[in-house]
């Protein structure tokens, strides 16, 4: 036991000096109860020892008269009103000084002055489903029927986690608050209590299909809308599809993230569509009347004589419809001019005498760009 005759002198055990001020005093015991304070220190009898006597010293040094008589007659001046030290005043001074540092405060009682009991009615979680759909299903829109894993509420037991005849019970560490208090010195602690998870109410006789959760894995089947113009990436959302909520609490949503898969002719671009088109050497040079493809069928396009490959034509409205409902894009048909590779003897006779009889103005952009170079590295 600590007598008046051994006990240490007061500012020593804070850590400061004579004429430290009424905030470093305060901040000089926040730093010595942060570290020796019993929750913390779980069983160390000593650290106790030295909590208690960090608050007493804060007593004493925080109020001017108490101290000007400490600093006057030493422990005997303020022995007589002490009786170890006055956890009634203490405590008000604690929650003064802690009162802004609220996550310190967590983080020595856990978060304990804060806690509340957890309702054991919960919301189930979302879920997500990927789906790859084609183009031609993204343009015309479509219904699919999807198979979704997922926790749902058990019929066994219809959720309650109880077997047959059997309900929750009160929990009998807590009382059923879901909260464990402790009070040590001038301190009220709260917890949350470690038998039941906060919830107030234990499972004495589990279910034998959930064991005692109120859910089972089963697979769903969900009818889903498409929308027409639906593009990779788009986010639809259904409503209470996702897993079952715990306790009777609601069930969370499905959100189904679409992939549209690649096109063998068709690139998009937005709600555009892009597509190559090959026409041979007579038809870019004579002009030709074309069937191009289009996702609502094939669509007429006209070539105009001398046509350079690489040009693009625009088909208007003829894209991909927009998911919102402002009409259509566009299709871009870009003709490419194909180079026979296997000629018949006849056919190589008449394109050397094209050849010969070929002038500059058959030929004007090569005739144009042979200047240019004549022009470059000529200097």
């Amino acid at each position: 036991m600590t007598t008046m005759a051994n006990k240490r002198d007061y500012y020593e055990v804070l850590g400061v000096n004579k004429e430290a001020s009424k905030d470093e005093i305060k901040k000089a015991y926040r730093k010595q109860a942060l570290k020796y304070h019993p929750d913390r220190n779980p069983g160390d009898h000593e650290a106790e020892e030295r909590f208690k006597e960090a608050t007493e010293a804060y007593e004493v040094l925080s109020d001017d008269a108490k101290r000007q008589r400490y600093n006057q007659f030493g422990h005997a001046g303020v022995g007589g009103s002490m009786g170890g030290f006055n956890e009634s005043h203490a405590f008000h001074d604690f929650q003064d000084i802690f009162g802004g540092f609220s996550d310190i405060f967590e983080e020595i009682f856990g978060g304990g002055r804060r806690s509340r009991s957890r309702s054991r009615v919960r919301r189930g979680d979302d879920l997500r489903y990927d789906m790859e759909i084609t183009l031609v299903e993204a343009y015309t829109g479509v219904e699919k029927q999807i198979d979704v894993p997922r926790q749902d509420t058990c019929d066994v037991c219809d959720g309650s986690g109880c077997a047959k005849g059997y309900q929750p019970e009160t929990c009998p560490q807590c009382q059923g608050s879901g909260q464990i208090h402790l009070t040590q010195g001038f301190f009220s602690i709260s917890r949350t209590c470690n038998r039941c998870g906060g919830a107030g109410r234990i499972i004495t006789k589990p279910c034998v299909q959930c064991h005692g959760s109120g859910r089972v894995m089963k697979r769903n089947k969900v009818r889903v809308r498409i929308p027409a113009g639906s593009m990779t990436g788009l986010k639809l959302k259904v409503t209470g599809e996702g897993e079952a909520g715990f306790h009777g609490g609601p069930s969370g949503d499905l959100y189904i993230v679409l992939h549209v898969a690649p096109h063998p002719i068709f690139n998009r671009e937005n709600d555009d569509l892009i597509c190559e088109v090959p026409i041979s050497f007579p038809q870019a040079a004579l002009g030709a009347e074309l069937k191009v493809p289009s996702l609502s069928g094939s669509v007429p396009l006209k070539v105009p004589a001398g046509t350079q490959t690489g040009k693009v034509f625009t088909l208007s409205g003829k894209g991909m419809p927009n998911v919102r409902g402002y009409g259509h894009g566009d299709l871009q048909v870009r003709v490419m001019v194909e180079t026979p590779t296997k000629l018949s003897a006849r056919q190589r006779e008449l394109l050397e005498e094209f050849a010969k009889v070929s002038g500059e103005e058959t030929n004007p952009h090569t005739k144009s760009f042979f200047e240019k170079v004549k022009e470059v590295f000529s200097g």
